[in-house]
């Protein structure tokens, strides 16, 4: 059974995530404006993934006798000047939601709930590929600036991504 206080931020993580694909189907439809193909499907497997991380959340919070209780989702931005501003926003938002999981890390252990300390050792790592990919992107975008032909070219490459839940939900 969860502590409510761990509760408490479980679920608030769980608006995070719900968030984070808002934010992530925003930036889909700014992409998908400018016939940036690539960079809208990339967007849409990350709009998948996040849906996926909220759904974890929510099945352990169940599974630990917890209830799920859904806040408002705040509304995202629309619009960005450039591709590089949107996906500057990204990595610091994906540095936010490092911080949010290293915070349910730190209470996991200081309310001693090994199960949920156990539970969110997965996301610690994947926070640290979900910065890694995006500070790729925005390296790349930064060496390309203006250049119209390496930005079609990153539109490519980008729309290779197919998002795979992992096996077995891990």
């Amino acid at each position: 059974m969860l502590k409510e206080k761990m509760l408490n931020a479980l679920n608030d993580q769980i608006n995070a995530e719900l968030y984070s694909s808002y934010l992530y189907l925003s930036m889909e439809s700014y992409f998908q404006s400018l016939s940036l193909k690539g960079f809208a499907l990339w967007m849409r497997a990350q709009v998948q993934e996040e849906l996926f991380h909220a759904m974890k959340f929510y099945d352990y919070v169940c599974d630990r006798g917890g209830r799920v209780v859904l806040g408002a989702i705040e509304k995202p931005d629309a619009s960005w000047k450039t591709p590089l501003d949107a996906f500057k926003q990204i990595q610091k938002h994906e540095q936010h939601v490092t911080g949010l999981i290293n915070s349910l890390v730190d209470l996991a252990m200081k309310e001693k709930d090994h199960a949920t300390l156990n539970f969110l050792q997965w996301f610690v790592a994947e926070q640290v590929e979900e910065e890694a990919s995006v500070g790729e992107i925005v390296d790349k975008l930064k060496l390309i600036r203006q250049d119209t032909s390496g930005l079609f070219l990153l539109d490519a490459e980008l729309g290779k991504r197919v998002f795979n839940p992992p096996a077995g939900g891990e």
